[in-house]
């Protein structure tokens, strides 16, 4: 996938969405923001294409990160996109739950804009295969 593609921003905090969709969109990307995990399937199930990323928080409410992730791996049309969860959690059991949940990235709030932008083009530019610098 090249730059400037679809990225979905999951997140129930406004500010966060926000400074996600303004770095992503100023590197030319085409950023869709939405609240939940409840949410982000229904856009996802509703368009005929899909995000080449989405970013994902761990904690929201009705539908969290962790139920949305086992969601988008459950459906083939959805499984193969490279999810990036940008969360506060950052407990050990919530690093050693992202491990077999199908993430492909974990970053930890409070996050580098930069980081991230280098962690999306990097799922944009080979997919799922891009392996992120520890």
């Amino acid at each position: 996938m090249e730059p400037g593609g679809l990225v979905y921003v999951c997140d129930d905090t406004e500010q966060i969405r926000r400074l996600i969709r303004v770095n992503l969109e100023l590197e030319g990307y085409d950023v869709r923001e939405v609240t939940d995990g409840g949410q982000l399937l229904e856009e996802l199930r509703a368009r005929t294409d899909v995000p080449g990323v989405i970013t994902l928080d761990a904690q929201m409410s009705p539908r969290d990160g962790w139920w949305t992730i086992s969601q988008i791996r459950a459906d083939p049309r959805l499984a193969d996109v490279p999810v990036i969860m940008v969360t506060a959690s950052v407990q050990q059991h919530d690093r050693v739950q992202a491990q077999g949940s199908g993430l492909d990235a974990f970053v930890s709030k409070p996050f580098d804009p930069e980081h991230l932008i280098e962690l999306v083009h990097g799922f944009m530019a080979e997919g799922r295969a891009h392996q992120p610098a520890p």
